[in-house]
C-alpha cells in the first residue's frame, strides 16, 4: 500500500479548543448608563465633570475591592474585616504625609508625588503585614465556614478599629491634598479636578498590573487554576496554602493603597473609614461577580457613575441608588456580571 493510500486515523487530528468569547454586554451597560446621564443632566460640561468624577471614584473603589474579590475567588473567604486594612492604610498615610511635610507641602509636582508614593508604600506594607497576621489568627481557623467567617472577621474589624483609636486617637484627622493636586483643570466649560485624574491613573496602573500577573505569569496561572479547581492544583504538588497567604497579603495591601486614595479623596480620615466603605465594596463585588477582577472593575465604575449622577439629580436618592443597581443587576444576572466559579 502506498503512502497516499494509507488511511487517516479514525479520530483524525485533535480539534482546537474553542476560545471563550468575551461578554461585552456589561461594557454596553456601562456605556448606556453614561449615555443616559447626558440628556438627564442637560449640560454637556456638567455631565463630563460628573463622569470623570464618577470614574475616579469607581477606580478608587476598584482598587479597594479588587483585593477582596481576589481573596474570595481563590480562598472562598468572606472577609468582612477588609475595612480595617483600608483604615490602617489611611492612618499610616496621615503619619507619613505629616513626616514628609517638606515634600508634601512643596509647590512642585514631583515632590508631591514622592510624598504620596512614600505614603502608599508605607500603607501597603503595614496593611500587608496586618493581613498576614489576620489570616493566621482570624481567618485560618474558619476556612470553609462562611457564617463563622462573617462573624469572626467583623469582630476582627471592630478590634482593629479600637487599636487604631488607641494609636491615632478617635478624632478625625485631616489628610489634605498636596498643593500640585489641588484645584481643577478647565476643558472648555468643564472643570476636572486634578486629583480625580491622578486617581484614575493609579487605578489603571493597578488594573494593568493585576491583568498582567493573572494572565501572563505562572503565579497568575496557579491563582486562576486554584479558583477553578483547588484539588487539582494541590495534586500537582503546589502548596496552595502558601498561595492563599500570599493572595490574602496582596489583597490587604491593595486595601491599604485604596485607603490612602480614599483618605485623600475625603481629605480626612476617621477610624470608621473602613466600615463606611465596606458596604460599597460588597455591592461592587456582588455586582461584578464574586471572584472576577474584570467584573469588579465594571461594578466599581457603575457604582461610581451612578452615585455621581444621582447625587447631582436627586441627592436624597444617592444612598439608595447603589442598592437599586445591585438589585437590578442580580435580577438580570443572579451570579453577577462576570461569574468565575460555581459555588
Amino acid at each position: 500500500m502506498s503512502v497516499a493510500d494509507t488511511p487517516e486515523p479514525a479520530d483524525g487530528p485533535a480539534p482546537a479548543l474553542p476560545r471563550e468569547r468575551f461578554d461585552a454586554l456589561p461594557l454596553a451597560l456601562l456605556a448606556g448608563l453614561a449615555a443616559l446621564g447626558l440628556p438627564l443632566i442637560g449640560s454637556a460640561s456638567t455631565w463630563f465633570t460628573l463622569t470623570v468624577a464618577g470614574l475616579a471614584m469607581g477606580m478608587i473603589i476598584f482598587i479597594i475591592a479588587s483585593g477582596l474579590t481576589l481573596v474570595f475567588g481563590l480562598m472562598d473567604v468572606l472577609n468582612f474585616g477588609h475595612g480595617v486594612f483600608i483604615a490602617l492604610g489611611a492612618f499610616v498615610a496621615t503619619s507619613v504625609m505629616a513626616g514628609a511635610v517638606g515634600l508634601a507641602g512643596a509647590e512642585a509636582l514631583l515632590p508631591n508625588l514622592a510624598a504620596i508614593g512614600l505614603a502608599m508604600l508605607a500603607a501597603m506594607t503595614a496593611a500587608g503585614a496586618l493581613g498576614w497576621v489576620f489570616e493566621r489568627l482570624v481567618v485560618r481557623p474558619v476556612y470553609g465556614q462562611h457564617l463563622k467567617q462573617i462573624l469572626i472577621t467583623m469582630g476582627g474589624m471592630i478590634v482593629g478599629e479600637e487599636l487604631i483609636k488607641l494609636l491615632w486617637g478617635p478624632q478625625q484627622i485631616p489628610l489634605p491634598l498636596p498643593p500640585s493636586l489641588r484645584g481643577a483643570l478647565l476643558l472648555g466649560d468643564a472643570a476636572i479636578e486634578k486629583y480625580r485624574l491622578f486617581a484614575v491613573a493609579v487605578g489603571l496602573l493597578v488594573l494593568l498590573a493585576l491583568l498582567l500577573v493573572l494572565n501572563r505569569t505562572k503565579l497568575g496561572l496557579l491563582i486562576r487554576a486554584g479558583v477553578q479547581d483547588r484539588e487539582m492544583v494541590e495534586s500537582l504538588g503546589y502548596r496552595i496554602q502558601r498561595l492563599f497567604v500570599g493572595v490574602f497579603v496582596a489583597g490587604s495591601a491593595l486595601a491599604g493603597l485604596g485607603g490612602v486614595l480614599w483618605g485623600l479623596y475625603q481629605q480626612s480620615v476617621v477610624p470608621q473609614i473602613g466600615a463606611q466603605v465596606n458596604v460599597l465594596i460588597f455591592i461592587v463585588i456582588i455586582i461584578g461577580g464574586l471572584g472576577s477582577t474584570v467584573g469588579c472593575l465594571i461594578g466599581a465604575l457603575l457604582v461610581g457613575l451612578l452615585a455621581n449622577y444621582t447625587g447631582f439629580l436627586a441627592p436624597k436618592m444617592a444612598l439608595f441608588s447603589n442598592i437599586a443597581l445591585m438589585v437590578a443587576v442580580l435580577l438580570w444576572r443572579p451570579q453577577g456580571l462576570y461569574p468565575v466559579a460555581r459555588r
